[in-house]
């Protein structure tokens, strides 16, 4: 099953306020039953009743049209009972002002509901979005599990810039992990570029830099249909990993990403590449020499990939989440767990707000049936 979880993820039309939706949504008429009260307990210098309008003004902000209107004319209703009771409160001008922002408290909820219900689709187009770009993942390929993580920084956030891909293809199950630099729906575009690019050439490609070499020429397709004073900000880093089957080893090609993290007979280590292989989009500038690692990689196995969201969320110290000797004490735990564990752990870490877009793999490579777990 795969794992993704957003911290904006869409929580439904009617509960923007959590557990204390009722008492907001009851805001309104819990104001006016507090002036009535005030207005028939108080002497009728204070006159109390002249804030009897603010009950439906409040109420444009969370009700609908209908009971905006049935709270304004119970308000002229109370105005005129308080009249009965207390002369000369200057009743005509207060029914006035309730009748007056009752009309434009129903014009503004009208006007809210609809910018609700237009923000509403609007979320709706941008989750599909999202599956596709990120779309699920199969929990198990061959014999290697895989699970994803995504957090989104802003609360309200659907899509960005990170992404991440797997394939089980002919010559092994291969990854794809990568952040593309810049903002906005060019980002988004860029990193929908180079997915569906690896999608594709994942299956037919013999090898990582033929790989490469085809996200280079798409995201650079991509770059040269967008405005010109953009196209410097869209590069992206890649890395792109290959367990072919009963090899006991991974290939890795990383094009300036953050370096995996490997687990092996229970150590961690660091898999930096020996030498640095150029970022997506930035061939013209720097070269297309690509470098491809090959380490061990076995029954027992664990790996990371992740985005530098990960090692970049801060404490209230300002220092970075020290991931490497953070997975030193998870060697153990199932990829699932794993990264229920690190969304728990980086928002403990940053006191609950992120500042970067988070991605993760986490990738283990099974046991065989009745092999020994400890060899």
């Amino acid at each position: 099953m795969h794992y993704v979880i957003r911290t904006g993820w869409l929580r439904g039309r009617n509960r923007p306020y959590g557990g204390r939706q009722k008492a907001v949504l009851l805001s309104p008429l819990i104001v006016t039953v507090l002036i009535t009260g005030l207005a028939f307990s108080t002497p009728r210098e204070i006159a109390f009743s002249r804030l009897l309008p603010a009950a439906p003004a409040l109420a444009a902000a969370m009700w609908p049209v209908l009971p905006t209107v049935l709270l304004g004319a119970f308000c002229l209703l109370i105005m005129i009972g308080l009249s009965f009771v207390y002369a000369d409160l200057g009743t005509p001008y207060t029914a006035a002002a309730i009748i007056a922002v009752t009309l434009a408290a129903a014009y503004a909820s009208h006007l809210r509901l609809q910018r609700e219900e237009t923000l509403f689709q609007v979320r709706l187009v941008a989750d599909a979005a999202q599956k596709v770009l990120l779309r699920p993942l199969p929990f198990r390929m061959q014999d290697v599990e895989i699970e994803a993580l995504y957090l989104a920084a802003q609360e309200q956030a659907r899509i960005g810039g990170d992404f991440y891909e797997a394939a089980d293809t002919p010559y092994g199950v291969r990854l794809l992990i990568g952040d593309v630099r810049g903002k906005g729906l060019s980002a988004v575009g860029a990193a929908a570029a180079v997915i569906n690019s690896f999608r594709e050439n994942a299956y037919d490609q013999p090898d990582l830099r033929s790989i490469i070499h085809r996200l280079e020429m798409s995201i650079a397709r991509y770059s040269a249909g967008i405005v010109a004073r953009d196209r410097l900000e869209h590069f992206a880093t890649a890395l792109i990993a290959e367990i072919p089957y009963g090899s006991g080893q991974v290939r890795v090609l990383n094009c300036g990403h953050p370096p995996l993290l490997l687990v092996r007979r229970g150590k961690v280590h660091v898999v930096e590449p020996t030498t640095a292989s150029t970022p997506l989009n930035l061939a013209t500038l720097l070269g297309d020499d690509y470098y491809v690692e090959t380490v061990p990689f076995g029954p027992g196995d664990h790996m990371l990939l992740y985005t530098d969201g990960v090692t970049e969320t801060r404490d209230h110290t300002g220092e970075f989440f020290p991931l490497a000797d953070w997975m030193g004490r998870h060697t153990t735990a199932p990829p699932r767990e794993l990264l229920g564990r690190l969304h728990r752990d980086l928002l403990h870490y940053s006191g609950g707000r992120l500042d970067d877009d988070i991605a993760a793999l986490a990738v283990r490579y099974r046991h065989a049936p009745g092999e020994d777990h400890f060899a």
